[in-house]
């Protein structure tokens, strides 16, 4: 019998993939070079901070998992965290880590095997935010690394992509298009992605 493999994917506007023409987004594109039978659940939000991914993560994950099943989690937050609003960052880095910690707690007590992939450059924002997101993507995988959880760093990379930053600032500033995605999706399946799907549950 065939396992019940069970993904959410959380976060914000890169989860849900706004701005790809073709309405994958990364999550389509991993999903589509992940073998065997797969339910999925897109749960991001555009605007979405960490303390947003936080607040509904259960609510909406819990009543997607299901008792017996190989429930897994993706998370990925961080660049609206570091956007600036009203002179500060909309949500300091150390409560972002913090809230962070608080959904890998949750989720290996739980049982449900989770992957953290970092937070995507907001070009538009600026080299202050890509510093700040930089560094907050560092110490997100320093945390991942002391819980034993798989983290995916794609900040630097994507910023310094010029099909990325083209496509960004052909669109909305923020969202890149179907190459972009594309690129985010190759930089997630050459991390850990293969390894943690097909690593039996725990």
């Amino acid at each position: 019998m065939s396992r019940d493999l069970r993904i959410c994917f959380i976060g914000d506007s890169f989860v849900q993939g706004i701005g790809d023409p073709e309405y994958r987004g990364w999550v389509g594109r991993v999903l589509q070079a992940t073998r065997g039978d797969v339910t999925a659940f897109n749960l991001g939000i555009r605007r979405n901070t960490s303390a947003d991914v936080l607040r509904r993560c259960w609510e909406e994950v819990g009543s997607r998992t299901l008792p017996g099943a190989d429930n897994r989690l993706v998370v990925s937050f961080g660049s609206n965290d570091m956007i600036e609003e009203n002179g500060g960052v909309r949500v300091d880095p150390a409560r972002c880590l913090d809230n962070l910690a608080m959904i890998l707690d949750e989720s290996r007590r739980r049982a449900v095997a989770v992957l953290v992939v970092g937070p995507p450059p907001v070009i538009v924002a600026g080299e202050e935010h890509l510093r700040r997101t930089s560094k907050l993507s560092e110490e997100m995988a320093a945390l991942c690394r002391a819980r034993s959880v798989p983290f995916i760093a794609t900040t630097r990379e994507l910023a310094d992509d010029p099909a990325w930053t083209r496509e960004v600032l052909a669109g909305d500033g923020a969202h890149p298009g179907s190459s972009g995605y594309q690129k985010l999706t190759d930089i997630i399946l050459t991390g850990h992605w293969h390894e943690w799907i097909t690593r039996p549950a725990q």
